[in-house]
């Protein structure tokens, strides 16, 4: 089986368990093993000897902050016989070592993270109806391949993956992480990668995680934009664009002329046939552009353009034609408003049809929703959920799997951990580029708290 086969063999859902008021209940039964990817047996060498407990600690403690620690919740989903998978939220530690002996004993094969509550979760039993209220939690998104499904043209559905279709993750990755950080002034955000076939972000500003639910659902509708169905293509666009949506086009359409258009990529302007397709797409109002194009298009001299010179042309044709020029525009003088707005926004929804985020905001926008871990491994793939530092040299595929770190480890000694393997980069690559400038921030902060006390007080 080649390696794209095998990446491409897996179809489950990967959704976090409903967050449904419960403490342990069986869900839905756990799937046939597709390979021993992720055995009890390996799991257990993961958490005992890999698992980054440090690093997972140091930030969600936010400088050993043990109060914030010890309300945050922690969900694990066992399997305590093969085939039954039991779901437990309101797991709370006091300690990273609390947290290390409690998933080293019961091996979870999925840790979920929760909000950081008013009271320790573990305590809810005890408190009255309505006591224990989410008060932190950071602003975290989640984009999946699945919903690209529409407009994947490389053969994957669903769960399965390929190098092509990952091309969408970067997409999303570039235009959000740009719009939190230069729209909303965000500076702490840490992306990682599923396990599987998506990306997660967490922003881990104060201001960010103190964002109520209501906050929380407008910053994801920021993020929205209507991209059609199959029974209704139309991307619903305002004309002139709003600024993020203008900017978040100049960063797309590079990728999408390199990534989607040729038939290395999707294939949409690679083959007479898709080009043909590919022009159909345009709003009747620009049926003279159609015409005129569609002869080369699909001629004998198809091959004397590229795909990206195609584009180019089209967006040529349809600019002249809206202008009036080269005495194919007379139609465009009866045009109504909202055709001529659908028009000079066509090659914007082309490119966002294809290459914008498309969020899942039930997971923005509550701050009891839970999330899966960082560092856990993805129970059908056996791939560690790691840190994404540069996405545009992140490929999915090379991420480490159980089985080739159980064989890294047999080859070091028994006190290695991973920093002897080949999740070294990935770990040391969050803890630089994230997890430190987090804490120094918090550190300047605690500072700058303690000096303002002390002018108060006198206390020098």
């Amino acid at each position: 089986m080649t390696e794209m086969e095998l990446e491409t063999s897996f179809a489950e859902d990967e959704d976090a368990p409903n967050t449904a008021s419960v403490e342990a209940a069986v869900v839905s039964p756990a799937p046939a093993s597709k390979a021993a990817t992720c055995t009890p047996e390996l799991l257990k060498m993961y958490y005992s000897r890999l698992f980054p407990f440090s690093l997972l600690y140091d930030w969600l403690s936010y400088g050993s902050n043990t109060s914030i620690f010890s309300k945050r919740e922690f969900s694990f989903t066992i399997e305590p016989v093969p085939d039954e998978e039991i779901y437990i939220r309101y797991q709370s530690f006091t300690t990273q070592e609390e947290l290390a002996q409690a998933i080293v004993k019961r091996c979870p094969k999925k840790i979920d993270i929760g909000a950081v509550f008013s009271h320790s979760p573990k305590e809810k039993d005890t408190l009255q109806s309505g006591q224990l209220k989410p008060e932190l939690r950071e602003l975290v998104f989640d984009v999946d391949l699945t919903d690209y499904d529409g407009v994947r043209k490389c053969g994957c559905t669903g769960a399965q993956i390929c190098r092509v279709c990952w091309g969408f993750m970067p997409m999303a990755v570039k235009v959000m992480d740009q719009a939190l950080r230069e729209d909303f002034g965000f500076e702490h955000i840490a992306w990682f990668y599923s396990g599987r076939r998506g990306v997660h972000a967490w922003v881990c500003d104060e201001v960010a995680k103190s964002l109520t639910d209501e906050a929380r659902h407008a910053i994801a509708g920021y993020f929205e934009v209507n991209l059609g169905s199959e029974n209704n293509k139309e991307v619903q666009l305002a004309n002139p664009l709003h600024p993020m949506l203008a900017r978040a086009y100049e960063l797309l359409e590079p990728m999408f002329v390199e990534q989607v258009l040729p038939a290395t990529g999707h294939g949409l302007l690679a083959t007479p046939e898709n080009c043909q397709a590919f022009l159909d797409e345009l709003p009747e109002a620009a049926a003279p552009v159609r015409e005129k194009l569609l002869p080369h298009w699909t001629s004998s001299k198809f091959n004397n353009t590229t795909p990206a010179e195609k584009w180019e042309s089209i967006k040529e044709h349809l600019s002249a034609f809206l202008s009036a020029k080269k005495g194919v525009a007379k139609a465009a003088k009866n045009m109504s408003t909202k055709e001529r707005n659908r028009l000079e926004n066509w090659p914007v929804e082309m490119v966002f049809r294809h290459g914008y985020p498309r969020l899942d905001v039930n997971v923005s926008k509550a701050r009891n929703h839970l999330l899966k871990s960082p560092f856990c491994v993805h129970p059908k793939t056996g791939r560690v959920c790691v840190p994404i530092v540069d996405v545009d040299s992140f490929n999915p595929f090379t991420v480490p799997t159980l089985p080739e770190l159980e064989q890294e480890l047999i080859k070091l000694d028994a006190s290695a951990d991973w920093k002897q393997t080949s999740l070294k980069d990935y770990f040391q690559g969050f803890e630089n580029s994230f997890l430190n400038p987090l804490m120094k921030e918090i550190r300047r902060k605690q500072r700058d708290a303690a000096e303002q006390k002390a002018a108060i007080t006198g206390d020098f």
